[in-house]
């Protein structure tokens, strides 16, 4: 089984590449699309990327929504993309960060082939508010623990890819 990291700005076209690859390797199997996002802030314009992201994989997944525990939902012998950490992250923020580690290593432990996708947010200056250093901190520290955890890792622009790990 492998572990897949797709890492990138807002609509650099990591989402397809990751979608291509779980395609790829789900062994002929549909795989899982764990969905993270919790629209309970009636967000239309997150509404309407999340419509996009719905058409653009049409029926060749399975959809799962899960917005916190993702080893919950995650199972042997099957391929999952989840999509995105960053809204997991997001998600849980409350979380202490040996929490957040610890939900990490449970899931690279699953015998499933799992391919992540992760905003790039660490490159601009740092927040003034508190929450969003946390959010940009701790996606740092998320992407870190990916990459450790991954046996491929692809920085994304412009819908290319190119494998660092």
């Amino acid at each position: 089984m492998i572990k897949v990291l797709y890492f990138g700005g807002q609509k650099s076209g990591k989402s397809q590449l990751a979608q291509d690859r779980a395609l790829a390797i789900s062994n002929e199997k549909k795989p899982y699309y764990i969905a993270t996002y919790d629209n309970s802030f009636g967000d239309l314009q997150m509404q309407k990327r999340i419509d996009n992201h719905q058409d653009s994989r049409g029926d060749s997944f399975i959809t799962i929504e899960e917005s916190r525990h993702l080893n919950s939902v995650i199972s042997s012998g099957h391929t999952y993309l989840i999509d995105c950490m960053s809204m997991w992250i997001l998600n849980t923020i409350s979380w202490s960060q040996d929490e957040v580690l610890q939900e990490l290593e449970t899931v690279a432990k699953c015998d499933a082939n799992i391919v992540f996708v992760l905003n790039e947010v660490g490159s601009g200056v740092i927040p003034i508010d508190k929450v969003s250093r946390e959010f940009v901190d701790r996606t740092g520290i998320v992407g870190q623990k990916l990459t450790s955890i991954c046996d491929e890792v692809y920085e994304v622009k412009f819908g290319l890819g190119v494998r660092l790990k």
